[in-house]
């Protein structure tokens, strides 16, 4: 099949390739039923009226040599009956040969030396009860045929029987071997029509199935990293048409992304500037250094100098999204102490907790080896994940921070567990997108949706994994996996990252 055909293309060529084996295989066992019928007609027609004709010549032969001896030994006139009522079916039967050969079959020539033969003889009368004239029955008469002749045409019609009986017999053997054929040509066109339309199976399976497993791939890629390597796709079909289309819809969204990321940038850079200088304007003016301030103007001070934060920690997450583009991410690696990493984030979000009046519970085993990655980034993703789970937690509603070792595998599993309000099932697949926020949190919470996309990059290019079960009503879990840190690396130069070990206790209003 020509792959520059199209899906329809390549569907009719199979399918004609199907129907041409088919009814090749049709036609081929039609012209072996022919030429059997053939055989059998000639078996008929031919050979059996010979083998039926020569049988009853030669008991005419041997009729007329019995009447010819006992007419001329008793000269009883019933004698002289039998033996020309003898000759003239011997005449009619070798006549009914000679018509066979007439109308095409090929006879022994055995029946020719006889048929010339007996040409040198008179003819029988036609009539039967006619009798013949006195000369003609007195001893050597013509009508008489000497014993000689007659023992002759025996042994011609003997051997011309015989050579019928073996043209039967190789007729026999030869629509026996047709009806082999017949059947063994049957089984070989059923199996290459077989074979052809598996292989048809095959092929456009192939041909249409691998094109649509790389466009899903490429699709899932997007919904998952929002971005997707291009298709590699060569067929010239419509399924080739759609991945080229899809090549250069991804190629379009990443130039569109890029341009976004820079605006954003650019964006921030500009704001970041004049913001830094209204903050510390207004830092000034409420420590008074510029002059004393009245309590009302101390108040709206201190929500003029809230919202600027609100406004920098909005800057700083839009300039960090812009930064840590999948891939895009630089990293120290160096070992990173599990236990004083996760002690050092719950003691950062020690007046959040407090103020929300929740409890954060640690479980970590002893002597929990390092993990391998970039501690300041690390700590940024236990800081996004269990400030969320204190952002969405009632007050005295508890968090737990579990670690678990996978010696198999060579990585820990980090696990945030709340008992907030849960996720809907049909939004878990969107939480780590960017600017994504979930529908029952839009309207009573603060924020812009970047900090799981910031955690989903930082965890992945770190060689980890992060998912997320949730259930509404009873709660959510944040689960992420990291490698372990190998002993040989140790002497890599990579930093250490919380090298002295804290204590750990868990906080509580």
């Amino acid at each position: 099949m020509d792959p520059s055909y199209g899906i329809t293309g390549k569907l009719l060529i199979w399918f004609f390739a199907i129907v041409a084996f088919f009814y090749g295989t049709i036609l081929l066992l039609y012209v072996n039923f022919q030429q059997v019928v053939h055989l059998s007609e000639s078996i008929v027609s031919k050979n059996y009226a010979v083998s039926d004709l020569s049988k009853r010549m030669l008991e005419n032969l041997i009729s007329m040599e019995e009447n010819e001896k006992k007419y001329q030994l008793l000269q009883r006139q019933d004698y002289l009956e039998f033996f020309i009522r003898a000759r003239q079916e011997f005449e009619a039967g070798l006549n009914r040969v000679l018509v066979l050969a007439d109308h095409g079959a090929d006879l022994s020539p055995h029946w020719q030396t006889v048929a010339d033969a007996y040409e040198q003889f008179p003819p029988m009368p036609v009539d039967a009860t006619a009798q013949p004239p006195p000369e003609a029955v007195a001893p050597g008469g013509t009508l008489w045929i000497p014993e000689t002749v007659i023992n002759d045409w025996i042994e011609q019609i003997s051997a011309a029987r015989l050579e019928n009986s073996l043209e039967v017999e190789n007729a026999t053997r030869e629509l026996n071997r047709r009806g082999v054929q017949s059947a063994h040509n049957a089984l070989i066109g059923l199996g290459i029509a077989s074979l052809v339309g598996l292989l048809g199976v095959v092929f456009l399976s192939y041909s249409m199935i691998r094109p649509l497993k790389e466009l899903m791939r490429g699709i899932r890629s997007i919904t998952k990293n929002r971005s997707s390597s291009p298709l590699q796709i060569h067929s010239k079909d419509e399924l080739g048409e759609l991945a080229a289309a899809f090549n250069e819809m991804t190629d379009r969204l990443r130039q569109e992304e890029q341009l976004r990321s820079d605006f954003i940038s650019m964006l921030s850079h500009e704001i970041r500037t004049p913001l830094t200088s209204i903050r510390e304007s207004v830092n000034m003016i409420e420590e008074q250094v510029m002059g004393p301030i009245n309590d009302r103007q101390q108040k709206f001070l201190e929500i003029a100098g809230a919202e600027i934060g609100r406004l920098c920690d909005l800057l700083n997450h839009l300039m960090q999204a812009s930064r840590l583009e999948p891939g895009a991410l630089q990293l120290n690696h160096g070992p990173v102490d599990t236990y004083a990493l996760v002690a050092d984030c719950v003691q950062s979000l020690k007046p959040s907790v407090e103020a929300k009046q929740v409890h954060v519970m640690t479980e970590i085993p002893p002597e929990t080896p390092d993990v391998r990655g970039d501690g300041q980034y690390l700590r940024q993703v236990f800081l996004n994940l269990i400030g969320n789970a204190v952002k969405f937690a009632e007050p005295g509603a508890k968090i737990w921070i579990r670690v678990g070792l996978q010696s198999v595998q060579q990585q820990i599993t980090f696990n945030v567990v709340d008992t907030g309000p849960g996720i809907l099932d049909e939004e878990i697949g969107n939480l780590f997108n960017k600017f994504y926020r979930a529908t029952n949190v839009r309207e009573h919470l603060d924020g812009v949706g970047l900090g799981l996309s910031i955690t989903k990059n930082i965890v992945e290019a770190h060689g980890g994994t992060i998912w997320v079960e949730s259930r509404v009503g009873q709660g959510t879990t944040f689960s992420f996996t990291l490698p372990l840190f190998a002993p040989a690396e140790q002497g890599a130069g990579g930093r250490r990252w919380y090298a002295k070990r804290k204590p750990l206790r868990a906080l509580q209003s």
